[in-house]
């Protein structure tokens, strides 16, 4: 915000084509300066197609480091200004209208001065040790001014000193005898001498020079100085030190504990608009980093400069900012059950029956290959066109995708391609939009103003984001940060009225034996934020099913493949013959003609290798709202999941949810039929090159596998396609089929 503006919806005012180079990278600092993103950047150079360039913003973004003097959001205000905009005037307050109290702490009508009263014992060595001991640690240089010079009345600091660390100093003005000048030079009394509050490196007194970005200066002439100390005081500043100036103002030696120099702005600023709103008109150009303050012990025409007080208010920038940021909550007030107990509000209603209500939140979580992002597509357009999704009814009505991961086109295709898997006519396109963000994507708490901003006229009932691992901020392992982070969905909920739905992947590792809650990965945040948690499993599906479902899918594809020719075949078959494969086949065979044969063959040969890349998935669900549903057995057919409508997943076991002599049995059945594919190759290789063609003996496949000629009849005989006779080794022979019983 500049001035009151949101610089993203001035910067919409602003044609880019009507900007030379200079003015549009202007653009580009100036949001770098106000805290938004190159993607913000990027986005509105896109309008100007004539001189845009991909990637060109993100280039340049890195390569604006800040200056002395940056380009503020201010200059955006005055650009779109210059194209035309006017902003909004303001009016005449209204006896119903309401002023905002955003981190007002301070009635600036009822707020009593606090007097400021000189020490008594006036010892000016201590005053500034205690000063250096509060704020430095004794190997950190300080900066200090005591020479000045004279200009219009006024006496101005010369750049001063900065070779001698707080211990030193401390050290030296512990035995001069109150003599502050033998340790830091003379000062003019009726000028004063002046302290750097931040540690510097030792080579110089500018910005550059300070190491640790620890305190601000709160400096206010145009306040009682009564009044500075009282506010300074219910404002609960985090003050190391508070100095009187010796003339008519208080230097808050403020802890701001910034990490870098940019924080240290953004805090800065931050204090001294909370200052202005709580009626301490700051000092601007105290802002920097390396500015002198008032040094205690010294005397300023005849009056004292002195420590008023150290160590008051909020221990921390942190824990002040948390204080101050609560203050003026907008959180409802408690009401009692006994006056809404007979007209309790309407529950809102159902997006996904059974399953969420339109506003809250859903998560989906799962393994890689789940086919996740396909099931938020298949949901997008179920709620697009008001059908079910998985068996459960949707509500009709307007969704947005917000796509992290995909391409533009290979996301567009994708929604068509489930369209054509499902089967459905695309009547209500005009009910899903698509938010394409990849290579765009930014932290969440970035994210969801924007996406506020772009979806508040549009009416959504869900918003799908996906995925969710694209826009973290924090750890994912950590509680407070992902708490936050799920924070953003509830802001979109609220501000929208809207359900979000998310997808998110599991931990590594088996999760058979976990609850449905537990398997997503990070912070138990994630299961338990959400409304509702649907959660996929893989099942694993035996050798037998999977025969068992080729066999289905071969007779479906030869019952279609017959009704798209005949209008009355199926009299001629019984419907358990329709059941079987075989009898389908040999039926179809002498029904249709070679041509018609040839392509139902193709047309089974389809079927079969789809069959093969068919996996088994079971949902498990967690529900806040409604009771929990029985699992939901479905196939992943690429690019669509169907409900297995035949039950047979139903008594499939995920690995961990066995008992253990159960994985055990389970164990040793596959072992014992790998040893046995083994054992089948390894005499297949034997009879082979045993005997370098001739027809070998039985003594012979036992030397090539080094085992006794006894083992070898045994496995020749385990094997079944070979006999041996008169010790010779050969090929069981085929017979050919005569028809005969």
């Amino acid at each position: 915000m500049t001035d009151g503006f949101d610089i993203l919806e001035v910067l919409e005012h602003i044609d880019p084509s009507r900007l030379d180079y200079q003015e549009w990278v202007n653009v580009g600092m100036a949001l770098k300066e106000e805290g938004h993103t190159a993607a913000d950047w990027d986005a509105w150079s896109q309008r100007d197609t004539g001189r845009y360039h991909p990637g060109e913003c993100f280039r340049k973004w890195d390569s604006f480091r800040g200056t002395l003097q940056p380009v503020t959001g201010g200059t955006i205000v005055q650009m779109a200004k210059d194209q035309g905009w006017q902003p909004e005037v303001g009016h005449e307050l209204d006896w119903d209208d309401t002023i905002s109290d955003e981190r007002v702490v301070v009635d600036k009508n009822w707020i009593e001065g606090q007097e400021v009263e000189e020490p008594k014992d006036w010892d000016p060595t201590s005053q500034l040790i205690k000063y250096l001991e509060t704020l430095f640690e004794a190997g950190e240089n300080v900066g200090y001014v005591t020479a000045s010079w004279e200009k219009d009345g006024k006496y101005l600091p010369t750049q001063g000193n900065w070779d001698r660390t707080a211990g030193q100093l401390i050290e030296q003005l512990s035995k001069c005898g109150g003599d502050i000048g033998s340790v830091l030079g003379d000062y003019k009394p009726e000028a004063g001498a002046w302290i750097r509050f931040n540690p510097l490196d030792g080579k110089g007194c500018k910005n550059d020079n300070v190491t640790e970005y620890r305190y601000a200066l709160v400096e206010s002439d145009a306040t009682d100085l009564a009044k500075q100390n009282a506010i300074i005081r219910e404002m609960e500043l985090p003050v190391a030190c508070l100095v009187h100036s010796g003339k008519k103002s208080i230097h808050a030696i403020v802890r701001v504990d910034a990490a870098n120099y940019d924080e240290y702005r953004k805090r800065v600023n931050y204090l001294y608009e909370v200052c202005k709103k709580n009626g301490l008109e700051i000092d601007t150009q105290n802002r920097n980093p390396s500015r002198l303050s008032r040094m205690p012990g010294v005397m300023r025409n005849g009056r004292k400069q002195f420590l008023i007080d150290t160590n008051i208010g909020k221990a921390s920038w942190n824990e002040w900012y948390e204080w101050i940021e609560s203050v003026n909550d907008d959180l409802p007030d408690p009401e009692s059950l006994q006056g809404v107990w007979d007209n309790l509000p309407e529950l809102a209603p159902c997006l996904i029956g059974g399953v969420l209500r339109q506003g809250h939140k859903m998560l989906i979580a799962g393994p890689s290959k789940a086919g996740k992002s396909f099931l938020l597509i298949e949901m997008c357009i179920a709620i697009a066109e008001g059908r079910p999704w998985l068996g459960w009814p949707c509500t009709q009505g307007h969704v947005m995708y917000v796509n992290l991961e995909l391409d533009r086109a290979s996301c567009l295709h994708r929604f068509k391609d489930v369209y054509q898997a499902l089967g459905w006519e695309p009547r209500n396109l005009d009910n899903i939009d698509i938010w394409n963000l990849r290579g765009k994507s930014v932290p969440m708490d970035k994210l969801a103003p924007k996406l506020i901003r772009r979806a508040a006229k549009k009416d959504y009932i869900a918003i799908i984001i996906d995925p969710i691992y694209k826009v973290i901020t924090g750890d994912e392992n950590s509680a407070d940060q992902m708490a936050a982070f799920c924070n953003q969905f509830d802001k979109i909920c609220t501000e929208l009225g809207t359900a979000v739905i998310y997808c998110h992947h599991h931990s590594k590792g088996a999760q058979g034996g976990k609850r449905s809650m537990d398997r997503a990965s990070g912070s138990g945040v994630f299961a338990r934020d959400p409304d509702a948690l649907l959660d996929l499993i893989e099942l694993d599906v035996t050798p037998e099913l999977m025969a068992q479902q080729e066999s289905v899918m071969v007779c479906d594809t030869c019952i279609r493949y017959l009704n798209s020719l005949f209008d009355d075949w199926e009299d001629d078959v019984s419907q358990d013959d329709m059941l079987s494969y075989v009898q389908m086949l040999n039926y179809c065979k002498k029904k249709l003609s070679a041509g018609q044969y040839s392509t139902l063959n193709s047309l089974v040969e389809a079927a079969a290798k789809k069959v093969k890349a068919l996996t088994a998935w079971r949902i498990d669900g967690t529900l806040r709202e409604f009771p929990k549903f029985a699992p939901v057995n479905l196939w992943f057919d690429y690019p669509a999941h169907r409900p297995d409508k035949s039950g047979v997943l139903k008594d499939i076991q995920p690995d961990a949810e066995k008992a253990p002599w159960q994985r055990g049995t389970d164990k040793i059945k596959k072992n014992a039929q790998g040893r046995k594919t083994e054992r089948k190759k390894a005499v297949e290789e034997a009879i082979e090159g045993c005997n370098f063609g001739d027809i070998p003996t039985v003594k012979d496949v036992a030397e090539y596998l080094g085992i006794s000629e006894r083992t070898a009849r045994d496995r020749i005989k385990e094997h079944g396609g070979y006999t041996y006779e008169d010790g010779k080794v050969r090929k069981k022979e085929v017979e050919e089929d005569t028809g005969k019983p």
